[in-house]
């Protein structure tokens, strides 16, 4: 059964990213789907209105929603966007339930389908629909490069005729994804890398690369794959010893979150004061308030000498790989979405059910009802 699928316009400011680029919508065609694209969606991807093939390109979004049956998105779409769609219609993006619940469940109520993209469980059959994982691959590479940017030094140790220089020393805190990225590029870069994760199961990892662990005796691995949130007790423990390896850095990236909680406040002002000035603090999780106590969302800081950067939506600074590997989440999420009878959103299946957010009127996700 064809199906018509739509491609919006992001409109949050400085969003970069389609939700679809065109070698994967051009599978959807070939599979027998019609493919609306909103004109101008792909262009800061990298992806002019020409570049589409045999998509449809739709000037009005309202058009383009009230055609379609399902509605592919990067962010969570404005109000008029949800209410132009028909019933029945589905949305699949980051529609960030945390804190967009109220626009979502409005949106429910008119008979929309929602899928959060961000909340794909995390076992091994929806690797391959883990956009909270692609993304982060991007973010974990670009911060290193912001940090090489703005750093007052060269990572790699280089002998020159005019003298020898010392290799950058970073510690990257946090092995997750983002982390484990940021390790890599700041080692291909040439620097000394140290990590800290309150995972024990993340020393293998870490090492893998090329890293030393930071070992603090603190273990707070929880279910999927997630750090808990500490006790005062191993808060206290870990700022000890992470002080010490911060005082040496050069180059400090932190990456460490809980998914729908504010950032959990790792560096303290104090820690701040006893590096060197010139060293830098480029903080992932500036969008949920950041680890860093100096850290101001969408600026940098200057604390003494040492630069406190707090960059949004680093993703989107790479907006064609990250919309390429976004592209592949969803479409591999469609694979499961679409069979011979058209689209068919089976709550049987886990995947679909850790997703799904609204369904039939209502939110229907555990977590959010």
């Amino acid at each position: 059964m064809t199906l018509c699928i739509g491609i919006i316009a992001e409109t949050a400011e400085g969003e970069r990213r389609v939700a679809l680029d065109p070698p994967t919508a051009a599978k959807l065609i070939q599979a027998g789907h019609q493919v609306l694209i909103q004109s101008g969606a792909g262009t800061r991807a990298g992806h002019p209105d020409t570049a589409w093939g045999d998509c449809e390109v739709v000037d009005d979004v309202a058009s383009l929603v009230d055609r379609a049956d399902i509605v592919l998105c990067v962010r969570c779409p404005t109000e008029k966007t949800f209410a132009a769609a028909g019933q029945g219609t589905l949305f699949i993006g980051q529609l960030n339930p945390f804190t967009n619940l109220k626009l979502l469940t409005t949106a429910a109520g008119r008979g929309l389908s929602l899928i959060a993209m961000e909340l794909i469980p995390r076992i091994t059959r929806a690797q391959a629909m883990d956009v909270l994982s692609s993304q982060a691959t991007v973010a974990g590479y670009q911060a290193v490069i912001i940090a090489a940017d703005i750093a007052p030094r060269l990572f790699p140790m280089l002998t020159t005729a005019a003298g020898t220089l010392r290799p950058a020393k970073a510690v990257v805190i946090g092995a997750g994804v983002a982390g484990l990225q940021a390790i890599a590029t700041a080692r291909r870069l040439g620097a000394q890398v140290e990590a800290y994760d309150i995972r024990a199961a993340a020393r293998e990892q870490v090492e893998s690369l090329g890293a030393k662990m930071i070992d603090t005796g603190v273990d707070a691995e929880s279910e999927g794959g997630y750090a808990r949130e500490l006790t005062e007790e191993e808060k206290a423990r870990q700022a000890e010893a992470l002080a010490r390896h911060l005082a040496r850095a050069d180059v400090v990236i932190s990456t460490a979150a809980i998914p729908g909680r504010p950032a959990p406040k790792i560096i303290t002002e104090a820690m701040v004061d006893d590096m060197a000035p010139g060293s830098v603090i480029v903080d992932l999780a500036a969008e949920t308030g950041g680890n860093c106590e100096l850290t101001r969302p969408g600026e940098t800081v200057d604390h003494g000498g040492v630069l406190v950067h707090g960059p949004l939506d680093l993703p989107s600074r790479a907006a064609l790989h990250a919309s390429e590997m976004y592209a592949k989440n969803v479409h591999n999420l469609l694979t499961l979405l679409i069979d011979e009878t058209g689209l068919n959103i089976n709550t049987e299946d886990e995947v679909i059910a850790g997703c799904l957010l609204g369904h039939g009127g209502q939110i229907v996700h555990e977590k959010f009802k």
